[in-house]
């Protein structure tokens, strides 16, 4: 029975099975095959917020979080993934 890497492990299981550079747990692989084709701006790189509230949550929990999920959590609580002028606007 294959494990579903989508609950919840620690860095440790992670690393242990070769899944912590995959996705949902990082965008590395899937930039650098994008890179390799030039299509760089296909590929979704999550906003740093995302990765800090990753690392808290980990620090909190001990549970290594897929960044899909964290993102996804935050845009629920209402965070919005601005760029630009209006980046600070409320």
């Amino acid at each position: 029975m294959k494990k579903n890497i989508c609950l919840l492990s620690t860095r440790k299981e992670l690393e242990e099975q070769g899944l912590v550079d995959t996705k949902p747990y990082s965008v590395v692989s899937e930039i650098y095959i994008a890179m390799n084709r030039g299509v760089l701006d296909n590929v979704h790189i999550p906003h740093s917020d995302v990765y800090f509230v990753r690392a808290a949550l980990e620090k909190r929990t001990g549970y290594y979080f897929p960044l899909d999920r964290v993102e996804a959590a935050m845009k629920a609580e209402g965070w919005k993934d601005r760029k630009g002028v209006h980046r600070y606007a409320n």
